[in-house]
């Protein structure tokens, strides 16, 4: 994603779900939001395109044969490389024990079936917001981190011409006396 947080041309959104019907919806809604979409059918297969293809946001069902939800979250979480990728549970759980759970092991947000559209697009825009202000909160933090340890170093410089200066002064104090 670039600088613009909410620039939807840039996001891409990988959905997981082994049921081909529920994928193609959910593709079709936010592609129409021009949003770029990478499908996966399962859990692995998530796993293996989170990698590859650094995704902006996760759409993970839970209920999966294989590897359910939970687990892709966990393994997605357990990874450096994908551990940032926010994840939104889209299931048909809508047991308080699933919910729960969702956000246990790692998700951002539980969207229960059957979903309305409207919910999909304002959840979806809403965290790639906060992804991309996290983003950016991290790049100021680390340029303030940069210009602190610049600082350090010209005051430490400053300190040492300052001792050097005060020992100046003292050696001509010495001579003139």
């Amino acid at each position: 994603m670039n600088q613009n947080s909410t620039d939807k041309t840039d996001a891409k959104i990988l959905i997981v779900d082994d049921v081909p019907a529920n994928l193609n919806v959910l593709c079709q809604v936010l592609e129409t939001e021009g949003y770029k979409i990478v499908a996966a059918p399962s859990g692995t297969v998530a796993l293996q395109l989170a990698q590859r293809t650094q995704p902006d946001l996760i759409l993970l069902d839970i209920m999966m044969p294989e590897m359910d939800g939970f687990e892709t979250c966990r393994q997605l979480n357990a990874n450096p490389a994908t551990a940032e990728i926010p994840v939104i549970f889209i299931t048909a759980k809508d047991e308080m024990n699933s919910v729960v759970k969702g956000f246990e092991v790692g998700g951002v947000d539980y969207i229960t079936k059957p979903f309305r559209y409207e919910e999909v697009r304002a959840r979806v825009q809403t965290h790639l917001t906060i992804k991309g202000l996290q983003k950016r909160l991290r790049e100021a933090n680390q340029e303030i981190q940069a210009r602190d340890e610049e600082l350090e170093k010209a005051y430490a410089q400053l300190e040492a011409d300052n001792q050097c200066k005060t020992e100046e002064l003292q050696t001509a104090r010495l001579k003139t006396t």
